[in-house]
């Protein structure tokens, strides 16, 4: 995964039925292409500077787009019968399949899977096939429309890409509220975090995320993919990604993180972190002034 805030700045709103059978016609992000992007100038102006800058501004960066920079995320299947199933996709460049990745925080990619309402999330670790073919068991809590992203980085390449499909479940479908802004997540086990630090839009921001059970701060964390602890964020409305990994630091019960938001709005903050052998995840709704 990406070290440093990768952040999709795309506006899609998927459309749901609600409380109908969830089977056939959810909403899919655009595509946006190097090219499209390219057309688009900056605003006209005499300060050549300030042209530079708004065309930096506008373009969109990965994670809500399929395709990006020549390498495109094709699922096999964009409807699951059902919330258990297997996942299958390829990343393809130039109409073939992807086959050569670096290797970052011990895995070639890295899988999210998260519901349009923010309630569901997954952090899987799929396997690839000779022929670029990547699959992964998943099972979700529901029906409903989902994203999917995968976090890679090609073979010799300078950065990562995140790129973005969406996925249907089907069933019936009744979104759920986004939970309540809140600073504390209670983890099955006898776990609570707390996450101290705000969000803002355009500047960096330190979250220092503080483990304890049954009261007690832990002290003892496992190494999860070389650190300890995996910060995702997501915001509201259109699943815009972030993903940041911790400071250098030791195994609790502190684990900090550096975080830019792109902009004000309301986030959900899912941290994956390793305990007495177990992955969980704590999930919080913060704001970004």
């Amino acid at each position: 995964m990406h070290t440093g805030l990768k952040i999709a700045a795309v506006a899609a709103a998927a459309a749901a039925t609600f409380g109908t059978a969830y089977g056939v016609g959810s909403g899919v992000a655009p595509v946006i292409t190097e090219n499209a992007r390219e057309r688009q100038p900056a605003h006209e102006t005499h300060d050549t500077g300030r042209a530079e800058t708004e065309t930096a501004a506008e373009t969109v960066p990965g994670g809500l787009q399929v395709s990006d920079r020549g390498y495109t995320l094709d699922l096999e299947r964009d409807r699951l019968p059902g919330p258990a199933g297997e996942l299958r996709f390829t990343i393809r460049t130039g109409g073939r399949p992807l086959t050569s990745y670096e290797t970052e925080h011990g895995k070639e990619l890295h899988l999210i899977v998260a519901s349009r309402d923010l309630t569901a999330y997954r952090h899987l670790h799929p396997v690839r096939a000779a022929d670029g073919t990547w699959s992964t068991p998943v099972s979700l809590p529901k029906a409903g429309d989902y994203r999917v992203f995968a976090d890679f980085t090609p073979r010799g390449a300078t950065e990562g890409l995140t790129l973005g499909a969406g996925l249907g479940v089907a069933g019936t479908y009744a979104p759920a509220p986004l939970p309540e802004h809140s600073t504390t997540a209670r983890v099955a086990g006898g776990y609570e975090v707390r996450v101290d630090g705000t969000l803002a839009a355009g500047a960096a921001r330190e979250l220092t995320l503080t483990v304890t059970k049954n009261g007690r701060p832990v002290t003892d964390l496992d190494p999860y993919l070389g650190a300890y602890g995996h910060l995702v964020a997501l915001r509201a409305g259109d699943l815009a990604y972030l993903h940041v990994h911790p400071h250098d630091g030791g195994p609790g019960p502190e684990v900090s993180f550096t975080a830019t938001a792109p902009s004000a709005g309301t986030y959900r903050l899912f941290l994956d972190f390793k305990h007495d052998g177990e992955v969980r995840t704590a999930a919080f709704t913060v704001h970004a002034a």
